[in-house]
């Protein structure tokens, strides 16, 4: 069902890294949200009202939240597609995390709206009215939300949307909270005790959950999160191909909305290589990562020698040595500046985020392994925390 609407809505579906592709997505989850959550709502008010139950017409206003939400989408979507201009050069991609702060945002209101019902029902308790009707309606609710849950997973997946997947887990959860409504609805034949204000509060809790947990992932996303494992793995494949790659460092990423990203990196090249020769093959790597990775990607050179047997005895020694301080701790950029007296180690740490050692600490426990070396070593040391 989900290819067939894809492939019957969306031209050249396949290209999702175009705004227009994505955008059509957008407008795809939203239509279709739009349409199922509003009969959804219309049923289970008209069945809740009838059956005077409080966690039916909860459910019911859950979807129709739901509705508004895609509305939002919609919006959201179309603003996303958006190209840059002069004010926003990187684009409007990072308007979809807007739009799932917005989502939320509704999605939590209307969970506390419900919550404080769902406990006056629970204080005031009404009879609730049985009815297969009402049993067959909840069944089918829960169809549907499972087969929408799937479906925007499905979007989301294709065009890597954040939007789309809070819109699946949110449908997910609803197929849990119409559960809880249907196990209220069919409690009320056995005993007159206050389920149904009960399993409202549980409705209202969970829409409460799903809301709070999008607001945390989309804040993430805007405050900005590392690199995650994959695209650094992949990137780092992509680099080791490059012949004149010895190494990369330094890695940034930046989202700017889903599919655009924009990153730099050091790389470690021989010195002593034609330098023509290899700016040629970091341009050619830049555009394999873009083709591959849709990153926009600028790679610093960092030269490096290859040949000093005594930088290379001082590097293992560092090595060494940094792995009995910290076994997180690692280093680049490492040069050597030997005297008549001394010998100058200079060298960047990155230090992981939770490193119980502060610069000052690692830099002493450092200096304090070279002094029990036979040659004399200072360190000149740049410390930095890692962005993936």
């Amino acid at each position: 069902m989900t290819k067939l609407l894809v492939s019957k809505f969306i031209k050249d579906y396949d290209n999702v890294k175009n705004p227009k592709v994505r955008e059509a997505y957008g407008l795809l989850s939203s239509w279709v949200g739009i349409v199922c959550n509003v009969l959804l709502f219309i049923a289970k008010f008209a069945i809740g009202t009838l059956a005077n139950s409080i966690s039916i017409i909860s459910d019911g206003f859950n979807n129709l939240s739901d509705c508004a939400s895609c509305v939002v989408t919609m919006f959201g979507y179309k603003m996303a597609a958006k190209p840059a201009d002069k004010d926003h050069p990187f684009g409007h991609g990072r308007m979809e995390y807007l739009t799932s702060l917005v989502i939320a945002m509704v999605i939590m209101v209307v969970g506390v709206e419900l919550f404080t019902g769902s406990v006056d029902k629970i204080i005031h308790p009404d009879k609730v009215s049985f009815s297969i009707i009402a049993v067959v309606a909840l069944v089918l609710s829960i169809l549907i939300k499972l087969w929408m849950g799937l479906f925007n997973k499905k979007l989301g997946n294709a065009v890597e949307s954040s939007v789309m997947l809070a819109t699946s887990k949110d449908s997910l959860n609803d197929v849990l909270a119409t559960a809880a409504t249907l196990v209220a609805l069919v409690s009320s034949v056995f005993t007159d005790a206050p389920i149904d204000g009960v399993m409202g509060v549980v409705v209202s809790v969970m829409i409460l959950i799903s809301g709070f947990g999008i607001v945390k992932e989309t804040v993430d996303e805007l405050l900005g999160q590392p690199a995650s494992p994959e695209i650094v793995e992949a990137l780092k494949e992509l680099v080791d191909e490059c012949s004149y790659s010895l190494g990369m460092h330094d890695l940034i990423i930046h989202s700017y909305g889903p599919g655009n990203l924009i990153g730099s990196v050091h790389i470690e090249v021989d010195g002593k290589e034609n330098i023509m020769d290899i700016h040629d093959a970091i341009d050619e790597l830049e555009r394999n990562i873009y083709d591959e990775l849709g990153i926009r990607m600028t790679i610093h050179m960092d030269p490096v020698e290859t040949d000093n047997e005594n930088l290379k005895l001082c590097k293992d020694m560092i090595e060494v040595i940094l792995n009995e301080v910290d076994s997180e701790l690692h280093f680049h950029d490492f040069r050597m500046v030997a005297g008549p007296s001394h010998t100058n180690l200079i060298f960047d740490v990155v230090v992981p985020h939770g490193c119980k050692l502060s610069d000052g600490e690692i830099k002493e426990a450092i200096d304090e392994k070279l002094i029990m070396r036979e040659k004399k070593y200072y360190t000149v040391i740049t410390f930095e925390k890692s962005y993936y």
